[in-house]
């Protein structure tokens, strides 16, 4: 990647401006091949989730991520390069069009600053394969689905016609893509990038024009007053597979690994929701940042109006600077609802052989893929306790330098999935999801992230998620299944974790929410 740190091509110069696409144009004709420049520039105060929400376009590939106790945001908007691969090498695609989009890419400004210089933002999904099989006849989606003569009737407003395939094959296996507009905050750095593609028939005074609008508005954003939500109703909710699937999957499950079949499996749950008017999924991820500050929030938008939202307590990777940062996080309990209870609980998840089973497996799955990466992991012999505000969990912190010449997509292909949602053997479990699960998991418990020009970057495990679309919702939630797993308390495990996504998305009264938990 060429690096212009000059500023002058970031003075208030259009004519300056001009010049410098003109002879990027230029250098593609010469190249034959497009020529990407990214243009980065420092901002005053800006909050990535409201400039999101302002230039948010529905069918437009969006991307956001942000840690609020880390005081960490970025966003990304509109692609101007993008890939999609499939199989089991598509983490090496991925890599293969990463370099090159990099060879060919001119950036201008302060590219060490935080969040500044080319992004590649983008998702792998559980599975590498384009479409999973058709779940069996019976393991289709039960429970009330809309009434098609209700439109007609005028009782209900929700949006006609709707199938349990609307939510199948959603995302591709893996997609990257370089947005058009990227806004990134890490504590009280603010960064605007502008990135565009400057073929060799470029119109250049139209990208001139498209580029000066942008970093306009970002120097002096203004965040137009919206109407006030109102609040949401779920008229129809349906189990997908039957209402009592799940505790005979896990029951299933169970036999299995008592067989030594397995050794640990995952298994999700899904419900899909039907609401009197379209959901705004980042309106739900504003709330979901403001519940969960210690949860990575998330949004990842396709070209098809598909969004998977979600707060996640998982992070697979992280690499800054030549350190490379993951963790186990496996065994879970619910919070209380008084001190001495919630006390009791995390004792009693401590001391719990199940969990800590469970949890193990995690972390030498983990630290056995690092070791075949040629990397020897520091991290500590007994886990610790995590509290989010729902849910509480045994998590290792895992940490290593990186070794030169590895890539964090290398280290992805290793790690993903890890045993905390998929399985023990890896393949074996795989292949039991696939037949056992009602739903095909798409990006659910896939990855979700972003990584720089400099081999930076992080990737979350897309757990605790909902997959939106007009106002439909598909929720998601999971539970590792050991020797020691009651299927009734595996269940109310996903309860606990889908209830926190309802909750965001409904923006009700508590009474509603009751209600509406209570169908879950």
């Amino acid at each position: 990647m060429e690096v212009i740190t000059t500023d002058a091509y970031l003075d208030p110069d259009k004519d300056k401006l001009r010049q410098f696409l003109e002879a990027c144009r230029d250098a593609a004709e010469e190249d034959q091949h497009f020529k990407l420049v990214s243009i980065s520039r420092s901002c005053r105060h800006l909050d990535p989730l409201a400039v999101l929400e302002s230039i948010y376009e529905p069918g437009e590939l969006h991307f956001y991520l942000e840690h609020p106790q880390r005081n960490e945001a970025i966003a990304g908007a509109e692609a101007v390069v993008q890939g999609e691969w499939s199989g089991n090498d598509r983490f090496a695609q991925a890599k293969a069009f990463a370099e090159d989009v990099l060879a060919h890419t001119v950036a201008v400004g302060d590219v060490e600053a935080p969040f500044s210089g080319l992004h590649f933002f983008g998702g792998f999904t559980f599975f590498p394969d384009a479409k999973q099989p058709a779940p069996p006849p019976e393991a289709q989606s039960s429970g009330q689905l809309p009434d098609p003569d209700a439109r007609k009737t005028g009782e209900s407003d929700v949006h006609f016609p709707y199938t349990p395939d609307d939510f199948d094959g959603e995302f591709a296996p893996a997609t990257l893509f370089i947005p058009r507009w990227q806004v990134g905050r890490r504590g009280s750095t603010y960064t605007a990038v502008a990135n565009c593609r400057v073929d060799a028939d470029a119109d250049v005074d139209a990208l001139t024009e498209k580029i000066w609008a942008a970093y306009q508005k970002f120097l002096t954003f203004n965040y137009d007053q919206a109407s006030p939500t109102q609040p949401r109703e779920l008229v129809r909710r349906a189990e997908v597979g039957a209402e009592d699937g799940y505790e005979k999957l896990v029951a299933e499950a169970v036999d299995e690994i008592r067989a030594e079949l397995l050794d640990k499996i995952v298994l999700a749950r899904a419900l899909d929701l039907h609401f009197d008017r379209p959901l705004k999924p980042l309106e739900t991820l504003n709330n979901l940042r403001n519940r969960f500050p210690t949860c990575f929030s998330f949004s990842l938008e396709n070209t098809s109006g598909h969004s998977l939202i979600g707060a996640t307590p998982e992070r697979l990777v992280r690499v800054h600077d030549g350190r490379l940062e993951t963790e186990a996080l496996a065994g879970s309990e619910p919070r209380g609802t008084t001190a001495r209870q919630d006390a009791a609980l995390a004792r009693a998840l401590l001391e719990s052989e199940k969990d800590l089973h469970e949890h193990r497996v995690v972390v030498e799955e983990l630290v056995s893929g690092l070791a075949e990466l040629g990397i020897d992991p520091d991290y500590a012999k007994q886990p610790e306790l995590v509290q989010l505000a729902n849910v509480q969990h045994l998590r290792t912190p895992i940490s290593a330098d990186l070794p030169e010449g590895l890539h964090l997509l290398d280290i992805l292909k290793t790690l993903h999935p890890t045993p905390a949602v998929g399985g023990m053997p890896r393949r074996q479990a795989m292949e039991r999801i696939k037949g056992m699960e009602p739903f095909p998991r798409g990006l659910y418990s896939g990855l979700v992230g972003w990584f720089d020009h400099a081999g930076n970057g992080e990737f979350v495990v897309a757990i605790r998620s909902a997959l939106v679309r007009e106002a439909h919702a598909r929720l998601y939630a999971g539970a590792g299944i050991v020797s020691g797993s009651e299927p009734t308390k595996e269940r109310r495990e996903t309860e606990v974790k889908m209830q926190a996504l309802l909750r965001a998305i409904l923006h009700g009264s508590n009474s509603e929410l009751e209600s509406h938990d209570r169908q879950l």
